[in-house]
């Protein structure tokens, strides 16, 4: 299939240069030129094709049905992309927004799309900077006719069953076997990011529950404590020897093992940890729903302390952010 990649940033350009490798034509812009030829020269020979703008871009797709991607941050940047290709497109066309962008956005674009017959789709996209070679977890929302047309696309992108054991049951026919491949069809507009906004604030919880647990042993040989009481524990061991057999062991203690076996100490970061958004989005939501989560509350408003002095739990944290998602601190 052919595709347009708006946004070819961390994610964006990984996404095209991967849905190149798996036979998929791209036409690529972003605002930076020099991202575009590098998206360019890293693609697939033939297959990725630079535009100057959007409109030079939906020029050049082919098809019945013109497919953009926008890969842009949640805000301004993609409400004013979004509304500019719904002017530049024609009934049929499809807008997928795979940003982290809020739900109740989409929800509100998607109306305004379909009143010019164009399916938006959104597409909550979880992989970080290594989605280029494990692929991208998906959770995507919107018309169920477009949502099907991209298949091919979201198939590319993630993935697949690879080598992680079937859940026992997974024979049922009332569950999505796309599931398996890493990419799920949530259901109408919004759900996709809806999903993909609670991930994330699950995220700031399971970061934090590790950041705090370092913090605990690295501070054991604390004067503050009797002598006898004192250990010199040695944290790149530890993490190293939780990620063979633990229950806690994961991906994200797998970045935390990697960053402290680099560092233990882990001085090149500050320790002052941002916070995307979806993490405030999921407390609004379940403020709404009156439901709690006190774990997720908690592990955002430390995000918030970390930016007005910080402990070793936030530099774990910012290591954390680092291996997944390429995330640099703020230097101010």
């Amino acid at each position: 299939m052919q595709i347009g990649i708006v946004g070819l940033g961390r994610m964006g350009g990984n996404i095209a240069v991967r849905l190149t490798r798996h036979g998929h034509d791209v036409v690529v812009y972003d605002r930076d030129t020099a991202m575009v030829e590098k998206t360019v020269a890293r693609a697939e020979a033939g297959r990725a094709v630079a535009a100057s703008n959007l409109a030079d871009m939906v020029e050049k797709l082919n098809g019945p049905k013109k497919i953009v991607w926008s890969m842009l941050p949640a805000g301004a940047i993609t409400e004013e992309t979004v509304m500019d290709l719904a002017g530049l497109m024609q009934k049929g066309d499809i807008v997928i927004d795979g940003g982290n962008t809020y739900y109740k956005d989409d929800i509100r674009r998607a109306k305004i799309l379909a009143e010019k017959g164009i399916d938006y789709i959104d597409v909550g996209t979880s992989g970080g900077v290594w989605g280029l070679e494990r692929g991208y977890c998906m959770m995507y929302g919107g018309p169920r006719e477009g949502a099907e047309h991209i298949d091919p696309i979201l198939a590319s992108l993630a993935p697949g069953i690879g080598d992680i054991p079937r859940t026992p049951g997974r024979d049922r026919t009332d569950l999505d076997p796309r599931a398996e491949q890493g990419y799920l069809y949530c259901g109408p507009a919004g759900s996709g990011h809806f999903v993909k906004m609670v991930h994330n604030g699950i995220e700031y919880g399971m970061m934090q529950a590790f950041a705090e647990g370092f913090d605990v042993m690295y501070r054991k040989d604390s004067p503050l404590l009797a002598e006898d009481e004192r250990f010199s524990l040695n944290m790149a061991d530890i993490a190293e020897v939780w990620r063979r057999g633990s229950v806690v062991s994961s991906w994200l203690l797998d970045l935390t093992a990697q960053a402290l076996a680099k560092n233990g100490e882990l001085s090149e970061f500050s320790g002052e940890v941002n916070d995307s958004g979806e993490g405030r989005w999921t407390i609004e939501a379940a403020i709404e729903e009156a439901v709690p989560v006190p774990v997720m509350t908690a592990a955002l408003f430390t995000r918030f302390r970390s930016r007005s002095g910080n402990t070793f739990a936030e530099k774990v944290l910012s290591a954390m952010r680092f291996g997944f998602g390429g995330h640099i601190e703020n230097k101010s």
